[in-house]
C-alpha cells in the first residue's frame, strides 16, 4: 500500500519532489533531513500547538517520530511544503492504517506558527485525502479531535469531513484522558474531480 517517492537527487529538472500539488503547497513524505527545519518550525510554534499537539522539537525526538511514519506501514507522514519556497507549512499523518475490508486510517495534523490563516493547510488536507483515497486505496478517514480545539474542527469541517460522535476519555495528552469529537470522511463524499 505504501507508494514510494523520488526525491530531487538525480531527477529531471522538470520533475517533482511531491506526491501530489495544489496550486500553494505540495506533499510529500517526511525524511531524515527535514529534521532540522520541522523541529525549529515546531519549537516556533509550541504556543500554537499547546495544548492540543506535542510535535518532536529537538532533532533526536524528531528522528524517532519520523522513523516511525517511514518505517511502519501502518502509519504514513506527509509533509506539507509551500511550493514557491519549500518551506515545511505543517503535517499531517495517517495512522492506524487498516487494509483488507476496513481500508481506513485516523489522520493527525499540525500547521506551524507562519502558515497559519492563510488556507495552506486546508490545500495540503485535500491534497493528502485524494492520495489516500487514490494512490493509497483507502475508503474511510478518521480524524479525532478535542472540542475545544476550534480551529482543527473548523479544518476538518472546511475539507469536508461530518461529525459522527464523540469519545469521552479517548486519548491520553499531556497528563490526562482527553474527550475528543469523531469526524469522518469516505471516497463517496468526495466531489468528482
Amino acid at each position: 500500500m505504501r507508494v514510494a517517492v523520488a526525491y530531487c537527487v538525480g531527477m529531471p529538472e522538470n520533475a517533482s519532489a511531491y506526491l501530489a500539488e495544489g496550486p500553494r503547497v505540495g506533499i510529500r513524505h517526511f525524511t531524515y533531513e527535514d529534521g532540522a527545519e520541522f523541529t525549529a518550525r515546531a519549537r516556533e510554534s509550541k504556543a500554537l500547538h499547546q495544548p492540543w499537539l506535542f510535535p518532536p522539537r529537538s532533532v533526536d525526538a524528531y528522528a524517532a517520530y519520523a522513523g516511525r511514519l517511514i518505517e511502519d506501514r501502518t502509519k504514513a507522514g506527509f509533509l506539507v511544503c509551500e511550493r514557491d519556497n519549500g518551506a515545511i507549512a505543517g503535517f499531517i499523518n495517517i495512522n492506524n492504517i487498516v487494509e483488507g475490508g476496513f481500508l481506513c486510517g485516523a489522520l493527525g495534523y499540525g500547521a506551524f506558527a507562519h502558515a497559519t490563516g492563510r488556507g495552506l493547510m486546508a490545500e495540503g488536507l485535500g491534497l493528502v485525502v485524494r492520495y489516500a483515497f487514490g494512490a493509497m486505496g483507502l475508503h474511510r478517514l478518521e480524524i479525532n479531535v478535542q472540542p475545544r480545539n476550534a480551529a482543527s474542527i473548523a479544518l476538518a469541517r472546511r475539507c469536508g469531513f461530518r461529525l459522527e460522535g464523540f469519545s469521552p476519555d479517548f486519548i491520553y495528552l499531556d497528563g490526562a484522558w482527553r474527550d475528543h469529537e469523531r469526524w469522518a470522511i469516505t471516497s463517496e463524499m468526495l466531489p468528482s474531480s
